[in-house]
């Protein structure tokens, strides 16, 4: 469950069980571990339960996950955002708010990537590939784009007021902007909205949701390959991530590497 997705189900239930919930919240974590993925299954059942006004399904619920976090001990450590396609150049940590993103996507036969850098150091990138049941459907470039941009906001528990996100795609643009104006039913064509194993809701839908609830939130047009630091770290990154679909290398160290060095460059330039 993104954390994100966490705290609004937490909003559903009374105070004594939102507490409890709160107490289980790295449970519901991704993890390795077998006894913590059975902990956090116990928590999300509550959450769901609590969805349906099922309050003593959800506190029963609740009970278990805590009898058996007690056996079981203290959560263990959640992969790294390494492991999940995300990392910090530590220094630019010192970066003032409000933060500056940039967002892109890369698309080549069946395999494509997303990513995203940020003027504090935080960057992320992650492949994809087809299959028979993709949702994409036929707008695959501008679904990806958009993706991208999710991505970025799946990094924080809580968005950073006043982000500005840059884009080069100006019809993903044009839905960023509709969706903050409250049109979220909006969607690019044959994106399909079946419901998904992995979770609650299709991305962009959900993205639709967070954008119309955040007014501060900017964004705006950069032109591609135009040299512009911060859009050319997250292209970089985004032929990366298709790139390590088919190939085997080190990513981590190059994406260190190139992040640091255009945030660099965006740093030395006068705003």
């Amino acid at each position: 469950m993104r954390p994100d997705e966490f705290l609004r189900a937490l909003d559903r239930l009374p105070a004594p069980l939102h507490e409890r919930a709160v107490a289980l919240r790295l449970y519901a974590r991704p993890t390795r571990c077998a006894h913590c993925q059975r902990i956090g299954d116990a928590v999300r059942l509550a959450l769901t339960a609590a969805h349906w006004d099922e309050l003593d399904s959800a506190r029963h619920l609740l009970d278990a996950a805590e009898q058996q976090a007690a056996g079981h001990g203290s959560a263990c450590r959640p992969p790294s955002d390494e492991q999940r396609g995300r990392g910090r150049v530590g220094r630019w940590a010192g970066t003032s708010a409000p933060l500056v993103a940039a967002t892109d996507a890369s698309w080549k036969g069946r395999t494509g990537g997303i990513a995203y850098v940020v003027s504090d150091g935080h960057y992320g990138l992650r492949g994809r590939g087809t299959g028979p049941l993709d949702p994409t459907g036929v707008s695959r470039v501008l679904i990806n784009e958009l993706r991208a941009v999710d991505f970025l906001f799946s990094g924080y528990d809580e968005v950073p007021a006043g982000m500005t996100v840059l884009v080069d795609n100006l019809t993903a643009l044009r839905y960023l902007n509709r969706w903050q104006a409250g049109r979220t039913e909006a969607m690019p064509s044959g994106y399909s909205l079946r419901p998904r194993r992995s979770a609650p809701q299709p991305t962009l839908v959900r993205l639709a949701e967070l954008v119309s609830r955040r007014p501060d939130l900017s964004f705006a047009h950069v032109k591609g390959h135009s040299g512009h630091a911060l859009n050319e770290a997250a292209d970089g990154l985004s032929h990366m991530a298709r790139r390590q679909l088919d190939e085997s290398f080190d990513v981590r160290p190059r994406a260190q590497a190139l992040v640091d060095a255009f945030l660099r460059d965006w740093h030395a330039t006068p705003l």
